[in-house]
């Protein structure tokens, strides 16, 4: 049987700096539970949340993709099987968002309140883990890693 999520993208974002350790196990556990259900995960490269994301779905022998903000791969995190420098600074952030067929949002920072925005704005599936206090329109929040991919999978779903 084919996995749920074979031939999707889904962009996983959350704060680079700020992660909390919670969060950067639940990013990890999203990124594995992605990778074996067949997608391959979209971040912006970096640390934190998008390392933790990365890191997961290389482990499960999955495909993670970075869009960096800047023009260097070295900048990039080494977790990711292909990174893509944009030199678009935080417009990267817009980038990932059209690329995604859905988002999962692990925490929250000022980039990825903006990822947030982007993704309710254009229509992109979203689903938040551990996220700041926002509108309750915003999207479903679940519990826990398992919990939003089984949400982005249904949202995907139609």
């Amino acid at each position: 049987m084919p996995a749920a999520l074979t031939g999707r993208y889904v962009a996983v974002v959350g704060p680079a700096d700020t992660a909390t350790a919670e969060q950067l196990s639940a990013a990890t556990e999203v990124g594995r539970l992605l990778a074996e259900a067949g997608a391959t995960v979209l971040t912006g490269g970096l640390g934190g949340v998008m390392r933790a994301a990365a890191a997961g779905a290389r482990e499960a022998g999955g495909t993670a993709i970075g869009l960096l903000p800047g023009t260097d791969r070295a900048d990039g995190s080494p977790e990711h099987a292909f990174l893509l420098p944009t030199g678009l600074g935080e417009l990267r952030n817009g980038l990932l968002l059209r690329a995604a067929d859905a988002v999962v949002a692990v925490g929250c920072s000022w980039g990825t309140l903006s990822e947030i925005a982007l993704a309710r704005r254009t229509g992109v599936p979203l689903v938040l883990v551990d996220p700041w206090d926002l509108p309750a329109d915003v999207g479903p929040t679940a519990p826990d890693a398992a919990a939003a991919v089984a949400t982005a999978t249904r949202l995907l779903a139609g």
